[in-house]
């Protein structure tokens, strides 16, 4: 026995051997440098090692970005799917140990009359305790230690997919809150233009009951209250469906004191965007991670693939007492034990595990073709980021001194109006440029936070964060 537990556990040191082959990661298909139109000059701390608490200087919004890391559905499936992988790994784990049980068994039995000594069948009764393992397989050529390791990087790459999924959701909240604060800016544009153009609407027909105005006057006066009251019910339906979005990502009802009332009071705390080359900067996006892990899993897939055209060698052993009587079951001379080594060689299975094994190389190809398309599209987008980040502030100042001309043209056009110098179409066209200036400025200014937000998405989001969860 002391002979049969040495060949074994000398099998199991030489059980070295690993036919997966060496990994290596892909070359990043992306340019060495930043577009120049997209250029990264910054120098201070990375987007990726700032934490959302850090980033949104607005209390309220920090507030519901935390609701939503407590409350949010596709971030508890998230959470969830890593329970499940880190109990899949666990199951692939243990399959590179030896099961061990202890049975107990009775086994009565009756002997045909005809075949038993005097013609008289007889009742025989057995009983025995053992303890030892069954099938275990010694893992000579790697296929259990790959299987483990194709699990443990499925397993890692749902960790990435939470962070990917926490990223993804604060940006979402933020964005969401943006535009629903963005809409309750034009819904009260909309409601000064209304009673604006309703004051005007009174003068006209003032004018008009007096002879002074004419009949074309008082309808164009008519039809700048009507599209006001337009918009106004447009932005009155925007700004439930807003809340109605955010409670939904949010996972729960949003406090009122938390909702924004307007674009100008909302902030973000923009870092310097990380220097260096690109490659550089993008590899520490989990959902780049993520896609580099599946590619090891493919990788050790291949190695387990392989080893299914070696020799199995699997062992059962056990070792207990027997007797066929249960008062003597642990009485002198009842030991047992047995062990039976097994060695099963593949001859001819209509080529299956050819088949396996190209199924994995392919499936590895596909892997590297994912992972690479992930860092050109995380090039892509932070390359989009960087060139609106680049102009946002010029078109910023343009649309602002295009809403003081537009005032000024307005105020001009109304004076002349009401001096008698112009009918009131003159006065139509300036309030219609000076509003939609203005309606351009609002979501020109919320482009300007998204656009913040989304550097803080493409950059890594901020994973070395202390989060909540």
């Amino acid at each position: 026995m002391k002979r049969t537990l040495l060949g074994a556990a000398l099998a199991l040191a030489l059980a070295g051997c690993n036919l997966a082959p060496e990994y290596q990661r892909p070359d990043a298909p992306i340019p060495g440098e930043w577009p120049a139109s997209a250029a990264s000059t910054g120098q201070g701390k990375a987007l990726a090692e700032t934490g959302w608490q850090d980033f949104f200087a607005d209390a309220r919004l920090k507030q519901v970005v935390d609701l939503a890391l407590r409350n949010n559905r596709d971030l508890r499936v998230a959470i969830l799917n890593i329970e499940k992988a880190r109990a899949q790994y666990r199951i692939s784990s243990a399959a590179q140990f030896p099961a061990i049980n202890a049975t107990g068994t009775e086994t009565v039995q009756r002997q045909a009359d005809v075949l038993s000594v005097g013609g008289k069948g007889e009742v025989t009764r057995a009983y025995s305790l053992g303890v030892g393992f069954a099938g275990y397989e010694l893992d000579f050529f790697g296929r259990v230690r790959n299987l483990k390791d194709q699990a443990l990087e499925q397993f890692l790459a749902t960790e990435d997919a939470r962070r990917s999924a926490h990223i993804s959701l604060v940006a979402e909240v933020a964005n969401t809150w943006l535009a629903l604060a963005a809409d309750q800016e034009h819904l009260q544009l909309a409601r000064d233009t209304l009673a604006s153009q309703q004051s005007s609407l009174a003068l006209t027909q003032r004018s008009f009951d007096v002879g002074v105005s004419a009949t074309l006057d008082l309808n164009l006066a008519r039809i700048s209250v009507e599209a006001a009251k337009v918009d106004l019910a447009r932005y009155t339906a925007a700004v439930a469906q807003d809340r109605n979005a955010l409670n939904l990502v949010v996972g729960s009802q949003t406090p009122e004191d938390l909702l924004p009332t307007a674009l100008t009071d909302v902030t973000t705390a923009l870092s310097e965007i990380p220097a260096g080359v690109p490659s550089e900067t993008l590899l520490q996006r989990p959902d780049i991670a993520m896609a580099e892990r599946t590619l090891r899993a493919a990788n050790a897939n291949i190695g387990a693939a392989r080893a299914a055209f070696y020799p199995r060698i699997t062992l059962t052993a056990s070792g207990g007492v027997a007797s066929p009587k249960l008062s003597e079951l642990f009485d002198s001379g009842t030991g047992t034990w047995s062990f039976m080594p097994q060695i099963v060689l593949p001859i001819f299975n209509a080529g299956s595990n050819q088949a396996n094994l190209d199924a994995a190389r392919v499936d590895k190809d596909i892997r590297i073709a994912q992972y690479e398309k992930a860092i050109q599209s995380a090039f892509r987008e932070a390359s989009d980021a960087l060139a609106v980040r680049a102009s946002v502030g010029d078109q910023l100042a343009a649309q602002q001194a295009l809403v003081d001309a537009a005032a000024e043209s307005s105020r001009l056009s109304d004076l002349r109006y009401r001096s008698g110098i112009d009918s009131y179409l003159p006065v139509l066209d300036s309030q219609r440029s000076h509003y939609a200036a203005q309606q351009n400025l609002i979501t020109l200014r919320q482009s300007r936070q998204s656009n913040s937000i989304s550097l803080y998405k493409v950059f890594g989001g901020g994973w070395l964060e202390k989060t909540t969860n």
